[in-house]
């Protein structure tokens, strides 16, 4: 099972969870052991299928970072943070977190898009 640690300690998870918001985006950032990639990438698998077929899951995509460490970004959009809560604590997602490799570190939050004029749309 990954350990958890906040992308904002001042903010956890278990807080951002309590606020409606509609859409969000998350991204999780996994660090780990290089031995343990061939596990991740399985356990990681199969959990975005589960994740794939729960109501209000839009995409979910998984980015290595560059280099020889192992670094990898999770980029998850969902319809809403009601969604993104009932999926995360359905138990069968729950019961698959043990598939990770101890080495894993896990450091999840939510966001937003922000409309910046001219730049981008919210």
């Amino acid at each position: 099972m990954p350990s958890m640690r906040p992308l904002d300690p001042a903010f956890p998870m278990e807080s951002q969870l309590a606020i409606e918001a509609a859409p969000i985006v998350l991204v999780n950032v996994f660090t780990l052991d290089k031995a343990d990639e061939p596990t991740f990438l399985r356990a990681w698998e199969d959990d975005a299928k589960l994740m794939k077929r729960q109501p209000g899951c839009i995409s979910i995509q998984l980015h290595r970072a560059i280099g020889e460490g192992a670094t990898y970004l999770n980029y998850a959009v969902w319809e809403s943070t009601a969604h993104f809560r009932a999926a995360v604590t359905n138990p069968e997602f729950v019961a698959k977190l043990s598939a990770y490799p101890s080495s894993a570190v896990a450091s999840p939050h939510l966001f937003q898009k922000v409309a910046v004029p001219g730049i981008c749309v919210a």
